[in-house]
């Protein structure tokens, strides 16, 4: 789950990691507030929107007055924004972040990850901060520093000092870099935070850090012991489809095909969809209904594949372990008599239970095509959209 940037400021606060002073407004009424609080003649004006490169995309405007901030503000809020990490989608702007103007002296580059490989928390560190890394990290692989964090001992004072001389900061802002990195360590681990990215991190001509933007995404997994977090969630710069099946534990990811998957497990998921495209297909989704699926949730999967104008025909793979095949059949039955099925569906189940699931699907009296296994199943459905998809 990700976070706007005031909400990951917010965060970086709480644990005294230095933030410019701002204030997020979610109407024109409270904007003349917010540009009195913040200290000033001259604002910048932030477009909150879950995704990076917003002051190259045009969602963030620095303004020299109170009309120009008025101006840039009714432009921004209640629009949508597209940037190169949209994937050429608009995602809505509902707020906005007025901040105050610094005197910018460097950019430096701070994240810190969970890193797969090491298992360790790892910061990223670079002198070329206000760039996207990955462009560092092919252009200029030299001016990227890694800090791996033993999990017996955490973050070591020695560690910070090295990354301090690295990046050639001195005085203030030399001893500020340790409480900055030790505040993200105490933040990731406390919130179960999967990346905590600072770009830029600033060094003012005070010689004060300053943390100018926060990126946080938070994993997924833990949300159920963060409940403060999941109140900061912003279904609205979610992919539509993906939020609703996450309100039914089910885990869909949207694709640009024409053959909607409902398979439970992602590893069987994976293979399904690779056999589509090994026959000439395209799969519309990722869905996977999990081992303890019930009628209720592949009837809601259904609706979500459907969702998609661009389905023409589906694929129901489903391995009977935990969940028993009589028991998807009901499911399947039930989904396609509630949304009145105009294309062709058709499923392949192996597992408990599995010929009294087929006899369900038999005497339904619907059009339904069952496979013998998952190559022949892959086939009938490339076969049937590539046919029109209708029935």
């Amino acid at each position: 789950m990700n976070l706007h940037e005031y909400q990951a400021k917010s965060l970086f606060s709480d644990y005294q990691i230095p933030i410019p002073q701002g204030v997020m407004i979610s109407s024109m009424a409270q904007l003349d507030a917010a540009l009195t609080e913040v200290d000033g003649d001259q604002w910048v004006v932030k477009a909150q929107i879950h995704a990076g490169a917003r002051g190259k995309a045009g969602g963030v405007k620095l303004v020299a007055s109170r009309e120009e901030a008025h101006q840039v503000a009714e432009q921004l809020l209640g629009s949508s924004l597209a940037t190169i990490q949209t994937a050429g989608k608009a995602l809505p702007i509902h707020s906005l972040l007025i901040e105050q103007t610094l005197n910018i002296q460097t950019e430096l580059y701070l994240s810190l990850l969970v890193d797969r490989v090491s298992k360790t928390h790892t910061f990223i560190i670079s002198e070329a901060g206000g760039m996207d890394i990955e462009a560092v990290a092919e252009a200029t692989p030299e001016k990227i520093l890694t800090v791996h964090i033993d999990p017996t001992v955490g973050l070591m004072p020695y560690q910070c000092r090295e990354v301090g001389f690295a990046l050639g900061l001195q005085g203030t802002a030399f001893k500020q870099l340790m409480g900055v990195m030790q505040g993200l360590y105490r933040l990731a681990l406390d919130k179960d935070i999967a990346l905590l990215e600072i770009n830029p991190l600033v060094v003012t001509s005070e010689n004060n850090l300053i943390a100018l933007d926060a990126k946080i995404n938070i994993d997924s997994n833990a949300l159920y012991r963060q409940p403060a977090l999941v109140a900061m969630r912003d279904a609205t710069q979610e992919d539509e489809r993906e939020a609703k099946a996450a309100d039914h534990q089910l885990n869909y990811i949207a694709l640009e095909g024409d053959i909607g998957c409902m398979v439970n497990g992602a590893g069987l998921a994976m293979a399904t969809m690779d056999l589509i495209k090994l026959n000439g297909g395209e799969p519309a989704n990722f869905l996977d209904v999990g081992g303890g699926a019930t009628p209720e949730r592949v009837s809601e999967a259904f609706k979500l594949i459907l969702s998609s104008p661009d389905v023409k025909s589906i694929l129901v793979n489903i391995f009977g372990g935990i969940v028993r095949c009589d028991l998807i059949a009901d499911g399947i039955i039930q989904a396609v008599q509630e949304v009145g099925l105009t294309i062709p569906v058709v499923v392949r189940l192996e597992g408990t239970n599995v010929e009294l699931g087929k006899e369900k699907l038999a005497k339904s009296g619907l059009s339904i095509i069952t496979a013998d296994g998952l190559a022949d199943a892959a086939q009938k459905v490339v076969a049937a959209a590539k046919d029109g998809g209708a029935i």
